[in-house]
């Protein structure tokens, strides 16, 4: 009985899979380089870290144009057809009231609502699609288990590369960090 709950440590210790590897640099400067670097030896599976963005972080990883402006697009564009159509819906068919002889589709007193509407969706478009391209809320990440990594919200600056990535080899991956110039390169567990 007692055997086998004294195995349950060592099965956590043999069952834990790699996360990857984050390299600490000292300057925003040598984080961009690095990325660069890391990029053109042909990773795909990384990310950098620092207290505020780097100018030309994006073009150094290689990330594509964020497609959240789309997203707005629609959700404006969903939220005028949706004010417009509920307006000339309510004044046609479901209640049409002459008034003064006006038509029933009297499209300059549908702008204010329909406006407001498009703003409003689009608003919701922006704030939901980008919780949903960030994958956010993240409760949990890996590397918030590295020590070091504290220091990313005042002064530090990390390159994490991921062990999802094809071309991840422990040894030559650290090799490569370590010839970027990082001060500390730590392994990190799922």
């Amino acid at each position: 009985k007692g055997s086998c709950l004294n195995l349950i440590p060592i099965m956590e210790i043999i069952m834990t899979k790699p996360f990857g590897l984050l390299a600490e640099f000292d300057s925003p400067k040598t984080l961009l380089m690095a990325a660069r670097k890391v990029k053109q030896a042909g990773y795909n599976h990384f990310e950098a870290y620092s207290p505020f963005p780097i100018h030309g972080m994006d073009d150094a990883m290689g990330l594509k144009p964020s497609y959240l402006g789309w997203i707005v697009l629609c959700g404006g564009l969903f939220g005028a057809i949706f004010g417009f159509g509920l307006q000339a819906w309510v004044a046609t068919m479901a209640y049409p009231l002459v008034i003064s002889g006006k038509p029933l589709l009297s499209t300059p007193a549908f702008i204010p609502i329909t406006f407001e509407l498009m703003v409003l969706f689009s608003a919701f478009a922006a704030v939901f699609g980008m919780l949903a391209i960030n994958k956010l809320p993240l409760y949990y990440h890996p590397v918030f288990k590295a020590s070091a990594f504290k220091t990313v919200t005042s002064h530090g600056f990390f390159l994490g590369v991921e062990a999802t990535d094809p071309l991840y080899n422990r040894q030559d991956t650290h090799a490569l960090l370590k010839k970027m110039g990082s001060g500390h390169i730590t392994e990190v567990d799922q």
